[in-house]
């Protein structure tokens, strides 16, 4: 996509991108832009790059790369001590949120012409967004979508590459672009706190109609700095639902909507946050649009019945969703494809069958092994509360361990540390601590402050501290025994394991896979 600086960097888009002073009137050479990068080692010719400053690097440095790569405008927000001749400098408050109304105007506010479902809350995003956009899919509806683990911008899914669950604007609105551009009215976007945050303001500029809240719990407290904020960023996606313009062109009746998860007690509080009208699920039998009445778990699915608030009826689901906390995942998308599509939802159940999990969320690994082996991507207390009663009710009737083996990332919420230890300890049999993504700081120091969370595990018998993470599973599977369950925990579909000076290319379930046919198990099966 290429576009003439001057026909979408406007006056209006100067003020929203808060420039200091106008910029001056563009010279009679108007730099043509080929695309966008924030990354000098991604410029190529014509790009307009950003620099941004950042935690460990600051983007200014680089600003003589870009240009020897070919980039003819820069963005920037501190004072440069040289000047280039043919270059556009435009300098910002903040570039970093400047990308985003950028972007927007760049690729022609591809959000005003689809409707763009947001899904926040700290467990669940992932996969309902998953759950939303095959059941789009499903109706024959074109659409995309953005989510931790994969996208589509409407040719076919593919892995995340990014290591964030909300990529940067001039990858969200890019993605949208191409949604559109392949003929999609639908995307659904996962909406993290990073996200939402003015701080990053990576979805600032997206005309969101419809907002889901699945569960908020303390979580990246070392970003957001308190629970107010981090709650108060999340429920931003609802407060978009209010600023909603969209083209002449496009039908004004398009339904707006929210969809809270009434288990949360943070339900009232997003519901209160948009003037559009907010609708309830609930797992726990409270009073909802959409209520669980009873359910019952398998290893490959769930049945259970829901009761309809509007019409009285109770209705039986069946799906093939590994764990039984994904069934509020289903209501919530349930409901989502009833009010947008004014289809009861009566009609939409049938589908649900039909619906595939999301890979690295309670991935079983399978190679003949005596032993069960689940991958899952649960890295908080929230997850670990939600995950590990029901696997210990399933462990107890058959007799057999848990195993369970995780980290914490490290430079994000240490508070967390601790609980995730404690939690774990209280439902698994052994421990084994081990890397998720280190960072900049020391791998052992980030385990030896998660068992302090642990009491009554004795190291080297039921606890062990083990940083090299394919070693720690070599260990998990050789302490394995008929009929246990090795728990996999915190990396379930990411492709790396970051440290402070290289991001090492890493899978957990290849990882498994490996380790067990090193083990002699060769029968290739892998199902969730």
């Amino acid at each position: 996509m290429e576009r003439v600086l001057s026909h979408f960097f406007t006056p209006d888009l100067a003020q929203r991108a808060g420039c200091i002073g106008m910029p001056s009137p563009f010279p009679a050479a108007d730099p043509l832009v080929t695309g966008l990068a924030y990354d000098s080692r991604t410029v190529s010719r014509g790009n307009l790059y950003f620099a941004l400053p950042g935690l460990h690097t600051d983007g200014h440095a680089y600003i003589p790369d870009a240009i020897r790569k070919g980039a003819r405008v820069i963005i920037h927000q501190q004072a440069l001590p040289r000047y280039e001749e043919g270059i556009r400098y435009i300098r910002v408050e903040d570039a970093r949120f400047a990308m985003s109304p950028v972007a927007d105007a760049f690729y022609e506010s591809p959000s005003k012409e689809l409707c763009v479902i947001g899904v926040t809350g700290t467990e669940g995003k992932s996969t309902t967004v998953y759950l939303i956009y095959q059941l789009l899919t499903l109706l024959g509806k074109q659409a995309g979508f953005i989510s931790t683990v994969q996208y589509s911008d409407g040719t076919g899914e593919r892995g995340n590459p990014e290591h964030q669950t909300t990529p940067e604007a001039p990858v969200v609105q890019k993605l949208l672009r191409d949604i559109r551009k392949h003929g999609g009215d639908y995307a659904v976007l996962e909406a993290s706190s990073h996200g939402l945050s003015p701080r990053t303001n990576r979805l600032g500029d997206v005309a969101f109609a419809v907002a889901v809240m699945t569960t908020v719990n303390h979580e990246h407290l070392e970003f957001h700095g308190t629970w107010e904020q981090y709650r108060q960023d999340k429920a931003r996606l609802f407060q978009a639902l209010d600023r909603l313009d969209r083209p002449k062109a496009l039908s004004p009746k398009l339904p707006r909507f929210g969809v809270v998860n009434a288990d949360d007690p943070s339900a009232a509080y997003f519901a209160e946050s948009t003037t559009q009208r907010t609708y309830t699920y609930s797992t726990q039998g409270l009073e909802a649009d959409m209520s669980l009445k009873n359910i019952t778990g398998k290893v490959g699915g769930n049945c259970y019945e829901v009761g309809i608030a509007k019409t009285g009826a109770i209705l039986a689901i069946r799906d093939q969703l590994p764990g039984a906390f994904n069934a509020g995942n289903v209501l919530a998308s349930l409901i989502v494809l009833s009010e947008l599509l004014s289809m009861p939802v009566e009609e939409l159940i049938p589908l649900v069958a039909g619906l595939k999990p999301v890979r690295g969320r309670m991935t079983r690994v399978e190679r003949g092994q005596p032993f069960e082996v689940v991958v899952d991507y649960a890295h908080t207390p929230a997850s670990f509360r939600a995950i590990f009663p029901p696997l210990r009710e399933r462990l107890d009737e058959r007799g057999g361990r848990i195993i369970s083996l995780f980290g914490s990332a490290g430079e994000r919420d240490t508070a967390k540390r601790h609980e995730q230890g404690r939690i774990a300890a209280a439902w698994s049999d052994l421990l084994l601590l081990t890397d998720e993504d280190p960072r900049g700081e020391d791998p052992l120091a980030i385990l030896e402050d998660i068992a302090r969370g642990i009491s009554g595990a004795a190291e080297g018998e039921t606890l062990f501290l083990i940083p090299d993470r394919p070693k720690a599973i070599r260990k998990a599977f050789a302490l394995a025994q008929p009929q246990d369950l090795v728990l996999l925990l915190g990396k379930g579909h990411e492709h790396s394991i970051i440290y402070a000076h290289e991001t090492k290319a890493y899978d957990e379930i290849e990882e498994a896979e490996k380790a067990l046919a090193e083990m002699g198990f060769s029968c290739p099966l892998l199902s969730s």
